[in-house]
Formats: structure tokens, sequence, C-alpha cells
């Protein structure tokens, strides 16, 4: 194991979350002391600070010296690789741009401590996408989780966002306590936290199979419950529903980017194939987990686009929708084990860096919409064509992207998955997933059809955008376009090399 002590690598390692820290601590400082006239730019400062170190991430990821990759950092609590860094530029990116559209809700565009929880939460998500320990998994997961159900819950005076708040931490707390449950399992059998020691012992010592399937499923259950997927789903359309709209979109996409990344590397790491061992005899694990996997992204795709296809309200419908994509990415995972390539690995990283824009672009003009008319219900968006022609133009292309047309990324997405899945000879998986992308497609056109279709309200007023909202949604609208089109190949060419890291076990 190459367990890296130096101060460099270490310090290059967690320099995003130092930076984040900084700025935490600085937005709450200006909360405290500065002018109650300056505090809008509070919001200003959160965001573009997010958007910085996310480029600083992506900087250091593209760096063609390679000697602090790949590297167990601070005592093997962190590992850093091309994998911790493409899903920290998403989560940080995710951080950023809710920061921005935060500007828009009234209630929360001058409250400081707000923007510092906020960034909190993307610390505890940047540390799960490089953690590679069960101490730091769990840590960073409790710093994540934790300030979430404060956020899912900020508006006390809203009886939904406390609501929200508290169906959040109770749901979160109990798997919390059932994961922690079966990483104690995996300790109890080995000796070891490190997710790469672990792996190991087990595919050389072997231990039986019934406690290794149950500590599994014990931790499924804290990973699904992270990643929205069914049977662990049901706290996420009322927790969608009733948190400040800002949050909504940061549960789903940094949140779930985080949750992703971690059980990937958790998967490969803990229950490794065997041709990733190096010694002869192993034990295989994997098995278990692809079935698994494999069973669970039926179930959720499947549920989260029927139950979609009834919804009234725009933030249920996403969260219906959020479900569905969870299943659609896990098609990605259960291909890896049998994938050297790497194609399963690229494909959902690919999925995730597409969905964080596209969703943070959809719930921006939901927000939008919402303060303008008070209202959150589907049939309410008619004449929003008419209303406001870049609003409804920037949710268009959200929608296409979600539902897998070109030239929205959503479609090249989706067919690297489905791809994925036939190289890993799971067809049947990749057929399933063709069927619940034409269910979908049906209730995300009918949302276009009442923007451009449907009348508007006799007193329909334009909506006004402000600037920080405008850069908002042009940023994540291109970033759609482009990564459907021309900047397919970088990105895909990232996430490859996450993949091969994520195959390299040190």
């Amino acid at each position: 194991m190459n367990f890296s002590t130096d101060v460099q690598a270490n310090g290059v390692a967690i320099l995003p979350e130092i930076l984040m820290t900084v700025l935490a601590v600085t937005v709450l400082a200006l909360d405290a002391f500065g002018p109650k006239s300056r505090r809008r730019e509070l919001g200003y400062l959160a965001g573009i600070g997010l958007l910085v170190v996310a480029v600083m991430v992506w900087l250091i990821g593209q760096w063609p010296e390679r000697e602090l990759s790949d590297q167990l950092v601070l005592g093997g609590m962190i590992r850093h690789d091309a994998l911790a860094q493409i899903f920290r530029t998403m989560v940080i990116l995710a951080g950023a741009l809710s920061c921005l559209i935060s500007m828009g809700v009234p209630r929360l565009k001058i409250r400081g401590d707000y923007y510092a929880l906020l960034i909190v939460a993307v610390i505890g998500a940047s540390l799960m996408s490089a953690a590679a320990d069960l101490i730091m998994v769990f840590i960073a997961l409790e710093t994540a989780s934790i300030t979430l159900y404060l956020l899912a819950g900020y508006l006390r005076d809203d009886d939904r966002s406390t609501e929200a708040g508290l169906k959040y931490f109770l749901f979160g707390a109990f798997t919390s306590a059932i994961l922690l449950y079966g990483m104690s399992l995996l300790y109890g059998f080995t000796g070891e936290t490190n997710l790469y020691l672990l792996g190991n012992w087990m595919a050389i010592n072997g231990p039986p199979d019934a406690p290794v399937v149950l500590a599994l499923a014990l931790i499924a259950v804290g990973f699904g419950f992270k990643i929205s997927a069914v049977p662990f789903h049901f706290w996420t359309p009322d927790v969608y529903e009733g948190a400040p709209t800002p949050i909504t979109a940061l549960l789903s996409t940094a949140s779930k980017a985080a949750g992703f990344g971690l059980l990937l590397r958790f998967l490969m790491a803990v229950f490794p194939p065997p041709e990733l061992v190096n010694a002869f005899d192993v034990h295989d694990y994997s098995q278990f987990w692809v079935q698994l996997i494999a069973v669970l992204a039926v179930v959720t795709m499947s549920l989260g686009n029927v139950l979609a296809l009834v919804q009234q309200n725009i933030k249920r419908l996403l969260a219906y929708s959020s479900i569905a994509q969870a299943g659609y990415v896990l098609i990605g995972v259960a291909a890896i084990s049998t994938d050297r390539s790497g194609d399963g690995v690229a494909a959902a990283a690919f999925y995730l860096f597409m969905y964080v824009l596209t969703n943070i672009l959809a719930f921006g003009v939901v927000i939008l919409f919402a303060n303008a008319t008070g209202s959150e219900q589907i049939a309410d968006f008619g004449g929003l064509a008419r209303r406001s022609r870049g609003l409804a133009l920037a949710m268009t292309v959200a929608l296409l992207s979600l539902a897998g047309i070109p030239p929205a990324a959503g479609f090249i997405g989706k067919f690297l998955l489905f791809r994925a899945a036939v190289d890993a000879n799971l067809v049947w998986l990749a057929l399933i997933g063709v069927v619940n992308v034409i269910i979908g497609l049906y209730y995300y056109l009918v949302i276009v059809k009442v923007m451009y279709m449907n009348p508007a309200p006799d007193d329909a007023a334009p909506i006004p955008v402000s600037a920080p909202y405008r850069w908002a949604l042009w940023l994540t609208a291109v970033g759609v376009i482009l990564l459907g089109t021309v900047a397919v190949t970088p990105l895909l060419d990232w996430a490859t090399d996450a993949a091969h890291a994520l195959h390299v076990l040190i």
C-alpha cells in the first residue's frame, strides 16, 4: 500500500477543503461584523468562491505530472486520484450554482449562516468523494448529512420546510445507524478500517458468505438512502417539495454525486473482482453486489418514472425524476465489475456531471417561476414561453437533457450507460433502461407542451431575472449543450482516467 507521508501530497489532497473552510469562516465573519447593507453580496462571495475552488480542482486534475496522484494521504484516510478530482469538481460546482440561485429567494439571499452551512455541506460531500477509510467515510457522510438536515428545514416559519427537515433527519439518522452497523461488521471481520487493506484481507482470507452478504445489505441501506434508490427513496418527494428550492437542487446534485462517487470506490475497494487482487485463489464477493445493484437499478428507474407520470407539482415530479436518474446511473455501477475498460465508471461519472448542470438549470427556473407566481403546479407553467422566452428555453434544455434527447448532454450520458451495460453482458438491463427512457419522455414533454402550447393567465406579467440568476442559468444551459456536442471528448477522457484510477488497487 502506498501511504504517502509527503507534506506536499497531503496539502494538495485536502487543499479544496481547506479553502472552502476559509470561505465559510469568511462568510460568517462578514455576516456577523459587516454592514447590513452589504449582506446581499455574501451570495456572490460564496458562489464565486466555490466556483474558483471548482476550477482549481479541475486544473489539478489536468496536471500531466502524476507524482501526486493515486496516493493514500493523511494516514490512508483520503485517496488522491482522478476519481476524487472529477467528483469533487461536480459537488463543488453544484454548491457554487446553488449559492447563486439562492440569491433569488428573498428569505435566503442575505443570510450568511445559510451560505456557511451550504459550504460545509459541500465540504462533507467533497470528502465523501475521496474517502478511503471507514472512519473518513462516516465522518464525511455525517458532515454532509447533518448540514443538509438543517438546510432542508431552514425556513422555520414554513411548515413544509420544517416537515422536510424533520423527515430527512429521522430517516437519515435511522439509515446512518444501519450503515454504521454494517461497517462495524466489516471491521470485525478484518480488523482494518482502510478500504483497500480491508478488501485485500477479505479477498485473500475469505470470511463466510452469509455475514459478508449481511454487511453488504446493511451498507446498501445507507448508500441507497443517500442516492435515493428504491426502496430507500420514500423521503425524497416530501423533502424535495418542502425544502427551500436551492437546497432541493443541492440535494439532487451534490449529495447524489458524492454518494455515487463513494459507492463506486467502496464497492471496488472492499469487494473487488478477483482479477484486481494481487494473489492466487482469492474469494470473489463482487458477484453479490453486482446482482444487488442490477436489481436496484431496475426497480429504481421503473418506480421513479411510473410515479412521475401522475405528479402535478413540479418539484415532486423532479423528485421522482431524480429517483429514476439514480436508477440509470446504477446501470453503470452494475457494469463495472466485469468491465476492465472502465466504461461503466466513465459513463456514470459523465452522466452525473451532466446531471449536476441539468438539475441546477431546472430548479433555477422553478425558483424564478415560484417567486413570480407563488405556484409550483405544472399546470400554472402555461404560457411561460410568452411570459419569458429565456426561462422557457432554459427549462426546455433541462427537460430534453433529462429525457435523453440530442443535442442535450443527457442523450450522450444515457448512450454511454447503456453501451457499458451491453459490453458487460447486461443486455437485459440496457433494454429495461431504454423502455424507461421512453416512459420518462412522456412526462418531460408534457411540461414542454404546457409551457409552449397552453395559454397564459390574463394577468400574467413578464418574469424578471436578476444578474446572478442570468449568469447561473446561462452557465448551466450552455454547459448542458456543450457536453452533448463539442465537449463530450474532454469530459469523457477525464471520466475514463477516473475509471482507470478506480481499477488500480494501491
